[in-house]
């Protein structure tokens, strides 16, 4: 397209060709000829019909337009709490408006669930609610220690699990409380967190930080009655939350090694419950597996962000989806590798070939869960796990083969 300055012709005042041609022509009219050197619609200069060109030029305008739309969307800040201690969302795209009863975005769900505000019952549900129990299905990773060191069938090994059990998932369950009362006025800002027991008002702010204390008490107290080992497990899994809660959620690489770190110190806390001793390469796969499985559901919400325009928080901001592809992988390869290793020491103490056998579903394993992660759908592994009927069946079999390691 020719360039507007270059074919705009002041028509109040033509130039001498432009007169010329107008004196000199048979018929035409004077204004035909003042228009002669400017751009019919539809055509350039050598008369060639342009709309074609004007169409896609519309198109790409069209587009990014819409781009920058997203873009802009993306960079919101929705100062959420998106990891893996305090709820595991996956990233929401901006809801449409609906009066719909049952869509958690709409005004109608939100005035349901604000009407037992201010009563009792509305209170104890909100309190439920707040506790999350769903979310306690990740602390039976306190049976893993127990489990790799041979000692799950021992009752009193058993019984002091179930108490580190318990101690966990109060102390998480505390720490929900504390993250959703700092968060309040921003999730009272946000359509769906608008729903939360505390934003929405069945919970009040001072109600909730003094059950945190009691949770997060009771929980340190069970601690130190059982062993001063898991006590110290659970002054720093605390610590590093409510580090997390007031700040470092928003810390690149910082949240990623936080997130990973409340599993490891979940495996942790069942041995040191039970005094028991493990090698150190079944805690690295531990500490690898997590951050394989974190980084993977980071780059879940980062790629669901560029995609649908929804809204993420700082930390999500400074990670692409390259980099975060570097990070699991790499994490994969080293879990993998310590794996290995384990299953070579398991071999020499327990004198069996099962744990030599369990290295083929273990990383037939991780390469699945790695496909999940590379179409972006591994935003919670629980959730992954369970839809995936393949990766059920090896984690059986992989079971079943350290079963059969150190218990046959």
């Amino acid at each position: 397209m020719a360039d507007k300055n270059e074919t705009e012709v002041d028509t109040g005042k033509p130039d001498a060709s432009t007169e010329a041609e107008a004196e000199g022509s048979n018929g035409a009219a004077v204004g035909d000829a003042v228009l002669a050197g400017t751009e019919k619609p539809g055509t350039d200069e050598s008369g060639a019909d342009k709309s074609d060109d004007d169409k896609s030029d519309a198109d790409e305008s069209g587009a990014d337009k819409a781009a920058k739309a997203k873009l802009a969307e993306v960079e919101a800040d929705a100062d959420g709490t998106i990891g893996a201690e305090f709820g595991d969302e996956v990233l929401e795209a901006a809801p449409v408006k609906s009066d719909d009863v049952k869509d958690k975005s709409s005004d109608a769900y939100h005035a349901k669930v604000t009407a037992k505000a201010g009563t009792t019952a509305g209170l104890v549900t909100g309190l439920i609610k707040e506790l999350r129990p769903k979310q306690w299905v990740k602390n039976v990773l306190v049976l893993a220690v127990p489990f790799g060191a041979g000692e799950i069938l021992n009752p009193g090994v058993l019984w002091h699990s179930v108490v580190a059990f318990i101690v966990f998932s109060m102390a998480a369950s505390g720490i929900y409380f504390v993250n959703d009362a700092i968060d309040v006025e921003a999730d009272r800002q946000h359509p769906t967190k608008r729903n939360r027991p505390i934003a929405a008002g069945l919970i009040p702010v001072p109600i909730a930080y003094a059950v945190c204390v009691l949770l997060l008490g009771g929980s340190l107290l069970i601690s130190a009655v059982t062993s001063m080992q898991l006590l110290a497990v659970m002054a720093v899994y605390i610590a590093v939350q409510l580090g997390y809660c007031f700040g470092l959620k928003h810390q690149p690489v910082i949240d990623l090694c936080i997130v990973a770190s409340g599993f490891l110190l979940r495996a942790i806390a069942g041995g040191a419950a039970a005094n028991l001793v493990i090698t150190q390469w079944f805690y690295l796969i531990v500490a690898f597996g997590s951050l394989f499985m974190v980084a993977g559901k980071r780059y879940a919400e980062v790629k669901l962000a560029a995609e649908t325009g929804a809204k993420i928080r700082k930390s999500l901001k400074a990670y692409s989806p390259s980099y975060l592809r570097f990070v699991w992988a790499i994490a994969a390869a080293i879990t993998i590798m310590c794996y290995a290793l384990w299953a070579y020491a398991i071999q020499e103490d327990e004198s069996s070939r099962w744990g030599l056998i369990s290295i083929i579903p273990m990383v037939i394993a991780i390469l699945r869960y790695a496909v999940d992660i590379d179409k972006g759908v591994a935003g919670e592994p629980e959730e992954v796990v369970l839809k995936d009927k393949v990766l059920m069946v090896l984690g059986v079999i992989l079971a079943g083969c350290l079963f059969l390691a150190f218990y046959l």
